[in-house]
């Protein structure tokens, strides 16, 4: 019998909070990923003290590809043990760190990772992806970022067996007064690099100056004022992916190459 390998990573602070993902959780369940694989395995990396988000994950990719499996993975093995309890039809727990171990030598085709390298080193990171990204399925995704404790504010890199693709911020607009609020959230690749010169910190900028411009239209509602952020961004050149019903929901998603480190 193979023996198992040793879980990478740390234990993290493990704080959790029901709907805290749900930001995320929206996002993964309309990647054509989910939608076009065989048999879906979504791994949750890292849930934490108790089992609620992985639950809240099943329940709603489950909405969109009802066979879904969704396996949480802790390092902690006491997290392992006390989530085991809410094991369920389509959900299981399993211990183990950065080289998600999945039964059979399975590979995943979504790792979600939030909150967890939030408490490394920036110079940590890198490394920490590729052991993930070589964990993933061919054409696979790994959703890597941080949110703050109620779901309000979170940030996300989106990455391939590749590399990064893509990185998205999703606010909620209703009592926003600053889109770069979410400087505070950034994923571990970049919370450090919000300073002159740096891509990310000239995306923030850029955010705030629209959102600023478009205050008129806040007496319409924050998604109007919202809108008009993303189409002053989109004519002074950045690159903005998805479309209208993304963006409506107070997401903002660019191409990695646009907000990387230099």
């Amino acid at each position: 019998m193979a023996r198992a390998e040793t879980p990478r990573g740390r234990i993290t602070r493990g704080t959790t909070n029901v709907n805290r993902l749900r930001r995320i959780d929206r996002w993964i369940a309309a990647q054509p990923v989910l939608r076009r694989a065989e048999a879906p395995i979504v791994v949750d990396l890292g849930y934490g003290a108790s089992a609620t988000t992985t639950l809240e994950l099943r329940d709603r990719l489950a909405a969109v590809r009802p066979d879904v499996r969704v396996v949480g993975i802790e390092i902690d093995p006491e997290r392992v043990r006390i989530a085991s309890a809410a094991a369920r039809d389509g959900v299981e727990f399993r211990l183990g760190g950065f080289e998600t171990p999945l039964p059979r030598g399975e590979r995943a085709t979504i790792i979600r990772a939030l909150n967890v390298l939030r408490q490394y080193d920036e110079h940590e990171v890198a490394d920490a992806w590729a052991t993930m990204r070589g964990r993933l399925q061919p054409g696979g995704l790994l959703v890597e970022g941080t949110c703050d404790e109620i779901g309000r504010v979170a940030s996300w890199v989106g990455l391939t067996p590749e590399g990064p693709e893509t990185f998205t911020i999703s606010l909620r607009l209703a009592g926003l007064d600053e889109p770069s609020i979410v400087a505070e959230r950034l994923p571990k690749a970049l919370i450090h690099r919000n300073v002159p010169g740096e891509r990310i910190h000239e995306l923030l900028l850029a955010l705030d100056r629209a959102w600023a411009t478009h205050a008129p239209l806040g007496v319409y509602g924050p998604t109007q004022r919202w809108m008009a952020l993303v189409a002053t961004l989109r004519e002074s050149g950045w690159p903005v992916l998805g479309t209208r019903s993304r963006w409506r929901l107070g997401e903002l998603t660019l191409p990695w190459e646009s907000v990387a480190p230099r």
